[in-house]
């Protein structure tokens, strides 16, 4: 080797350990500002691993750049085509690594490194400059460290000496440069190993539900763009065993039906962690004369989770949200389709920009006959200037509309005011307690549009006549308490059937309930006589389990115990009602257990991953 590409060699090798050093400082700031997420998680392993996904992005970012910096050529000594490389390197390396600084904030709601499909806002492209704005003001400190990673990241590649460089070409040169491609291209898969390096492998280096620290974001984007995600086609067992474990199909015989109204109300971020503590005074009082589940658990982590969960039975298994993958058309026979069937009127209500998550387009699959959203409010000015119409108006508008319905009916309505910016109407401001978290005054604000809907509603002459079921469609951020950052907190949430004209309908149930036992519920409450596919359970049935899924782990609760499998073997096993930190792992000595549980998952996965596969998410009638 001789010492002009030697030197180029170097050049290049210096620039690519500039860029690794800043991956791990980029590390290291997303670890101190999520720190309550990651108490006790930080060792050496992560570290390790993360490196290996660090190296996998710089691979794969970098391949063009290798050509460019090794080729041999007189070229190479041209200044201009040398401040070419230099200042293109660096802003395809900082632009890249400042995708990391998306999730300081986002991870919080999330639980998991974001996707292309998330970074790019698909079904919220009328929200997101006014949302942008509002993550610039309200959290600064991102922007600004960002701008100062930039600067220091142009320093650093500015002091290395860029003027010795190879300037002939010669086969040994040429040899380097692609022996230094191939090098690359192996950091880019993670390895010699089969398959490239995938998210799922980054469990291997943390504990349960840490693996955003082992990951980076732009990984984790390079490897979702352009890509619907596919379900496996798991065969744990045969068909008839898989069906003799847990089977889906659902039957309801009831003789005399039930047909009362049903409200359906979803509430936005209103996670377990931001009630009864004296923001939700109105939702506090409802709880007492409601039937009302201690252990309730959402069935995602984002609103578009919460959907198909609530309405269609269809818990969120898998890394895309349901209503944005590719299996989003399939049939189902959802609650306005069913109820339907029964002569009901149905109507989905959501104040934020029509089209925004895709509800509408949801809507329309599930089968409502209406869709209500920002373009059919009507009443007095309400836009919050960022989301869509503020709730108390549009609650208002929702209880009025429901007087022209013909009952029986079925409505269902999605709150937006405390979600992110949590903006809330100018005439309230400072009316309602701050709290300790940015989310808390707008928590409180929807309490307080709530009790002016139900005051509204209750004078009406079908309010009677109706259940009312409340469920949020997803936790917040902000749970202060350590039980709240775990797989189990992460999912807890308030669900609750209020029926005004019903008084056995009251108390406080222990059993592990889910958005996805909506559905099979109300068939038993209402008294419908019907056929379903359903992965959830009715609150009538002995059955005490919920399945969730995050960041690559299913989550299976059944009474006391949580179990954390990855898709092919346990994690770890936990009495989640005496531990509920999760500090002892139970998998060595409640071997019974673990093989009870881990039976019922791996029957669970095979089933939703076939139907939904194969598009057979409904039953005939």
């Amino acid at each position: 080797m001789n010492a002009t590409t030697l030197s180029s060699l170097k050049l290049f090798a210096k620039r690519l350990l500039v860029i690794l050093f800043f991956y791990q400082l980029c590390r290291i700031a997303f670890y101190i500002y999520n720190y309550s997420f990651f108490v006790d998680s930080l060792d050496w392993k992560v570290w390790l691993g993360g490196m290996r996904f660090d190296l996998s992005v710089i691979g794969y970012v970098n391949l063009l750049f290798a050509l460019l910096h090794l080729v041999p050529g007189s070229f190479q000594t041209n200044k201009f085509y040398q401040k070419f490389l230099l200042y293109s390197f660096y802003c395809v390396n900082t632009f890249v690594i400042s995708l990391n600084f998306i999730d300081f904030e986002y991870f919080k709601f999330i639980g998991r490194r974001s996707s292309y499909g998330m970074i790019t806002a698909s079904g919220m492209e009328n929200e997101i400059w006014g949302l942008l704005q509002s993550f610039v003001v309200d959290y600064w400190q991102i922007p600004v460290l960002m701008l100062v990673f930039a600067i220091l990241i142009g320093f650093s590649l500015k002091a290395i000496n860029y003027r010795s460089v190879n300037s002939r070409f010669t086969w040994g040169a040429l040899g380097i440069c692609l022996l230094s491609v191939a090098v690359l291209f192996v950091c880019g898969r993670g390895g010699f190993q089969k398959k490239p390096l995938r998210i799922v492998d980054a469990s291997t280096y943390s504990q349960i539900g840490t693996t955003a620290l082992v990951l980076n974001t732009p990984f984790t984007v390079l490897k979702t763009i352009g890509k619907k995600e596919t379900l496996e086609d798991v065969h744990f067992f045969s068909d008839e065993e898989s069906n003799a474990i847990f089977n889906p199909i659902q039957e309801f015989h009831h003789e005399t039906p039930n047909k009362k109204n049903v409200v359906l109300l979803i509430l936005e971020s209103y996670g377990r962690e931001n009630i009864q503590r004296g923001l939700t005074p109105f939702l506090d009082s409802l709880i007492q004369k409601s039937y009302f589940f201690e252990n309730g658990f959402a069935n995602g982590k984002l609103s578009i989770d919460a959907v198909p969960s609530t309405i269609s039975s269809i818990p969120s298994l898998m890394n895309n949200s349901y209503i944005s993958s590719s299996y989003s058309v399939n049939k189902v026979y959802a609650l306005p389709e069913i109820l339907k069937d029964h002569g009901y009127q149905t109507a989905f209500f959501h104040g934020a920009f029509n089209g925004s998550q895709n509800f509408d387009q949801y809507a329309d699959v599930a089968g409502f006959d209406q869709y209500y959203g920002k373009d059919e409010y009507k009443g007095p000015e309400s836009f919050d200037g960022k989301w869509g119409v503020f709730d108390e108006d549009f609650l208002q508008f929702f209880a009025k509309e429901l007087q022209q319905f013909k009952a029986p009916f079925f409505a269902t309505l999605f709150t937006i005011s405390s979600h992110a910016p949590f903006t809330i109407p100018e005439k309230y401001k400072n009316k309602f307690p701050k709290g300790t978290t940015p989310i808390h005054e707008s928590v409180a604000y929807t309490d307080y549009a709530l009790k002016q809907f139900f005051k509204t509603a209750s004078t009406m002459p079908w309010y009677k006549e109706t259940i009312f079921i409340i469920t949020s469609d997803h936790t917040s951020s902000f749970g202060e308490e350590p039980q709240y950052k775990n797989n189990i907190g992460k999912f807890k949430i308030p669900i609750l059937f209020f029926a005004p004209g019903d008084p056995e309908l009251v108390g406080v149930v222990e059993k592990n309930f889910q958005q996805i036992d909506i559905l099979p519920s109300l068939m038993d409450y209402l008294q419908l006589n019907t056929k379903i596919i359903s992965y959830g359970k009715s609150y009538r049935s002995n059955k005490d389990f919920v399945v969730n899924y995050l960041d690559n782990v299913y989550n299976y609760e059944k009474g006391d115990y949580y179990l954390a499998f990855d898709g092919k073997k346990s994690l770890g096993l936990f009495n989640w009602k005496t531990d509920p930190l999760l500090k002892t792992n139970l998998m060595e000595s409640h071997p019974e257990q673990l093989k009870e549980m881990e039976t019922f998952i791996k029957a669970y996965i095979q089933s939703f991953n076939k139907r939904v596969r194969e598009n057979k998410l409904t039953v005939e009638k």
